[in-house]
């Protein structure tokens, strides 16, 4: 059966369709943003608080090196499709990224099929975040040497180099929360966080219930710029996910994770940023598609993983396992 979670995100898309006027207001959105990243961050404080942090180094190394790689390896295949060097940079730049919502519909996912899951795995969403958009950009930034001085000048603007992006990365809203909410419920513990459990943990799936109403609204209204964009988008947005996620639950296997870790690990590395990735590559690669890069990760790959990714992941999971 479909986790009631996704009904809700199919919803969405159904209203957009029909033309609903069902909307929600700007403020609630990005009210549900905020708690979701606090949450999962909380959430994964508090499993930082319980062991050792040198245990958590070997995945963390993984997490970046996955995260750092996935453009590295998308960039060829992106180019052979006939994109733009800085277009194929920062659409890989998307997917070396993690979506957080992905993450919270996966892990409702795994714990409705009672699945055994490392609880820290909000660890790992925070530190995949940021290598593929610093690969992402390194890729361009290497083709734009190759290019004639014209093209060279089409470059990242005056003030918009590594010191902005810096910037965006580390103090932007999606990392900053969740780095913030991990260190919160590292230090608080158990015990600190009980008084605030009635209002960021137990109402969790209620909360993403509707954040992903209103994905679905949005996904919905992407649908047009899918056809505008034709075949590139859907091999990319459906045919990718599947293969990362196959290298993310090999690392998740090789790294001794649990079934349900080794579930959420290949959602992440399957996922694609539709958040992060976007504001840090419009400070980076102002000149790149951008209009691509967000039909893809979320008009595409968004809905394939809530609906057909992530019972697929777990199932190779449980393979692995076997």
């Amino acid at each position: 059966m479909i986790d009631v979670v996704v009904l809700f995100f199919l919803l969405g898309v159904f209203a957009r369709l029909v033309g609903s006027d069902l909307r929600l207001p700007e403020a609630l959105y990005e009210t549900l943003s905020i708690y979701l990243l606090l949450a999962i961050g909380l959430k994964g404080g508090l499993e930082l608080s319980r062991q050792p942090l040198a245990t958590l180094a070997p995945e963390v190394a993984a997490c970046i090196a996955l995260g750092f790689v996935i453009p590295l390896a998308l960039y060829p295949l992106l180019r052979a499709l006939k994109l733009p060097a800085v277009d194929a940079a920062a659409l890989g730049a998307h997917y070396g990224s993690v979506s957080v919502v992905t993450f919270a519909v996966a892990s409702a996912a795994v714990a409705r099929a009672g699945l055994p899951a490392e609880s820290r795995a909000a660890l790992w969403v925070a530190v995949m975040e940021a290598p593929g958009l610093v690969a992402g950009i390194l890729l361009a930034r290497r083709a734009q040497r190759r290019d004639d001085a014209a093209t060279a000048g089409a470059g990242v603007a005056a003030g918009q180099g590594w010191g902005a992006l810096a910037h965006e990365v580390l103090f932007g809203k999606s990392v900053l929360l969740l780095l913030g909410g991990l260190a919160i419920g590292a230090v608080a513990g158990d015990a600190g966080v009980a008084p605030i459990a009635a209002v960021f943990l137990d109402p969790f799936k209620g909360v993403l219930a509707l954040f992903l109403l209103e994905l679905g609204l949005v996904a919905g209204g992407r649908l047009a710029e899918v056809r505008r964009f034709g075949a590139v988008v859907l091999i990319v947005g459906i045919g990718v996910p599947p293969v990362l996620a196959l290298a993310g639950a090999a690392t998740g296997w090789l790294l001794g994770l649990s079934v349900g870790g080794i579930a959420l690990l290949a959602t992440l590395a399957a996922s694609a940023s539709y958040i992060a990735a976007p504001t840090a590559m419009r400070i980076a690669l102002p000149q790149a598609n951008a209009a691509l890069s967000i039909t893809a990760a979320l008009g595409v790959t968004f809905p394939f993983n809530i609906v057909v990714g992530i019972p697929l992941y777990i199932a190779l999971a449980q393979a692995i396992a076997r």
